[in-house]
């Protein structure tokens, strides 16, 4: 590490020792508020410790570090929060996401960008997060999922392909570009293993292919904000150096924060003494007029019987259709799309878009975990809600049958302080679980 050291203090100079002093310190740990289900004043009052404020978005917190386990919690489970590292909710912060926009997140594995994007976008517009790994695109899904996003698609494609697809579709385009991940030297002990000059440099080059790839995916007068959590010199400036200079239909623009330190003028860097681990974020503009998607006319559905019999059922689990009546059957799951989801997707190896209400069984209609995640419990037809120390709660994270009020029947929505988690079926005051095994706690 004597390398990277060597470079760090080139890149700080006198503020080096400083720099030292932060790095050998303790780790910065934090979360950042669900505001589809919850709110900060919400949160405070449910938690068993406190948080503080962090200068990087206006939900994000910093939690205590001998705080462990947070994600066996009842409230992690219910998409209260997202446990995050403080300075990387600072890229989507940048972005500057509005209701109404169509946002992509190109890189977007684990989700912790990806949902605070959906949390601004507060259910409207459309969300698309993509990720080219596989196994890391199931763990993006799943967090989309938990967090109850209701207008998301999310893929398994390489950037290039998905973009050139895509061509101008977006308002705005996030690429946190897969990097060497000085910023997570402290915490992860793998990352520091790998590094070296040439993976710096090879991290350059991908990120620029995958910077130039984004671009076609933006509408004229559109943002892209490209971020990384590492310190290069290499893959932060550098890149965006060389994007500039490659392309003059773009500038670097002022997000207009004031968190961490300005370089290139207008991006910014964050170091653990401006309390993170570390990130850096440059937010450009694509010239030409911006424009807004019109609303989109949508066609009606076939008006078969499998589809007639899909709406009677939505009609019977929740109140007032909360997540639109774009039905579809495929593979006999009902699949409610998002209202702006109009795209062709062959190729693009789409894991879900929008929200699952159901999956046909012979004679019968199965709900589907993801519906009653993104649904509120007002919008639900019955509801079990108890609170997060409650030990039925306790019980149906480990998957176990529960007693439920004398209200509840047939399939009943599962809440942790009014915020849904997920559902069971109720019977003779006895509901049968249907949390996923996939997310059970083990005792």
């Amino acid at each position: 590490m004597d390398l990277f050291l060597s470079k760090i203090k080139s890149l700080l100079k006198d503020e080096f020792d400083e720099f030292l002093k932060y790095y050998e310190g303790e780790n910065f740990k934090g979360l950042r508020v669900n505001t589809l289900k919850c709110t900060p004043q919400k949160l405070k009052s449910l938690l068993d410790f406190e948080i503080k404020p962090t200068p990087f978005c206006d939900c994000g917190y910093y939690i205590p570090n001998e705080i462990k386990s947070l994600g066996n919690s009842p409230l992690h489970h219910c998409g209260a929060f997202y446990i995050q590292e403080p300075s990387a909710t600072s890229a989507v912060t940048m972005l500057d996401v509005e209701e109404g926009d169509l946002v992509l997140d190109l890189c977007a594995a684990p989700g912790g960008k990806s949902t605070q994007i959906a949390a601004k976008l507060n259910s409207t517009g459309l969300l698309w997060s993509n990720e080219i790994v596989k196994s890391r695109a199931n763990i993006l899904l799943s967090n989309i999922e938990r967090m109850g996003v209701k207008n998301a698609v999310v893929s398994n494609c390489k950037p290039d392909v998905l973009c050139e697809r895509l061509y101008g579709c977006f308002d705005k385009v996030l690429v946190d570009a897969p990097c060497s991940g000085e910023g997570m030297f402290r915490k992860n002990s793998e990352a520091r293993a790998e590094w070296s000059e040439e993976h710096v440099k090879s991290c350059a080059e991908r990120q620029i292919l995958i910077l130039n790839s984004a671009k076609n995916a933006l509408k004229d007068g559109g943002v892209i904000v490209y971020s990384t959590c590492t310190f290069s010199e290499e893959e932060n400036e550098g890149v965006i150096t060389r994007f500039l200079s490659e392309n003059p239909d773009f500038e670097l623009e002022d997000a207009h924060v004031h968190f961490g330190r300005s370089t290139l003028e207008y991006a910014r860097r964050i170091f653990p003494m401006d309390g993170g681990e570390g990130h850096f974020a440059a937010r450009l503009r694509k010239k030409g007029t911006a424009y807004k998607t019109d609303s989109i006319i949508l066609k009606k559905n076939k008006n078969d019987k499998m589809l007639e019999n899909a709406f009677k059922f939505y009609d019977q689990i929740f109140i007032g259709r909360p997540f639109g009546e774009r039905l579809e059957i495929v593979n006999n799951k009902i699949i409610i799309l998002p209202k702006h989801y109009n795209f062709n997707t062959n190729g693009l190896n789409v894991l879900r878009a929008g929200v699952i209400l159901g999956e046909i069984l012979k004679n019968r209609i199965e709900p589907h975990h993801s519906a009653f995640a993104a649904a509120k419990p007002e919008e639900c037809t019955s509801v079990a809600d108890y609170d997060r120390n409650d030990e039925n709660i306790k019980k149906y994270l480990h998957g176990e049958e529960i007693e439920v009020n004398s209200d509840a029947k047939g399939y009943t929505a599962v809440c942790v302080n009014s915020m849904a988690l997920g559902f069971g079926k109720v019977s003779n005051g006895r509901l049968k679980n249907k949390y996923p095994k996939g997310l059970r706690v083990l005792r």
